[in-house]
């Protein structure tokens, strides 16, 4: 089990940065597949980002590539969603994500996949 808390949401500008952070406590973070999710108003909940345990694979959703990274930091216990270029659309309440076990072949992108959910972090985007 592990517990994860989202940091770092807030308001910014289109084409300004923001990092947000998800800090895991119960648990190393090394043991998770981490991901990064997100929802907009009346909208379900979508793929961002996920990485695996040594960082070494990542994959994108098509809306963000080239504009956010995914890392981590093990000996942090912490992951991390690097905002670059946001838009107005990425506006939204960003989740991160953990899911424990084994899992081979492309990394997982459904959201019933993940086992353990932080309380989301609000990111809001102006034009």
């Amino acid at each position: 089990q592990v517990q994860l808390v989202e940091f770092g949401g807030g308001l910014v500008q289109a084409g300004d940065s923001l990092r947000l952070s998800c800090a895991a406590s119960g648990n190393t973070l090394r043991a998770f597949i981490m991901g990064w999710f997100r929802q907009a108003p009346g909208k379900e909940r979508e793929f961002v980002a996920t990485i695996n345990w040594s960082g070494g694979d990542t994959d994108y959703a098509d809306s963000v590539k080239g504009r956010f990274t995914i890392s981590r930091d093990n000996a942090k216990n912490t992951a991390y969603l690097q905002m670059n270029v946001p838009k107005p659309e990425d506006t939204a309440v960003y989740y991160c994500a953990a899911m424990g076990g084994g899992w081979g072949g492309r990394l997982p992108i459904e959201p019933h996949l993940y086992d353990y959910w932080g309380q989301g972090t609000q990111v809001t985007v102006s034009s």
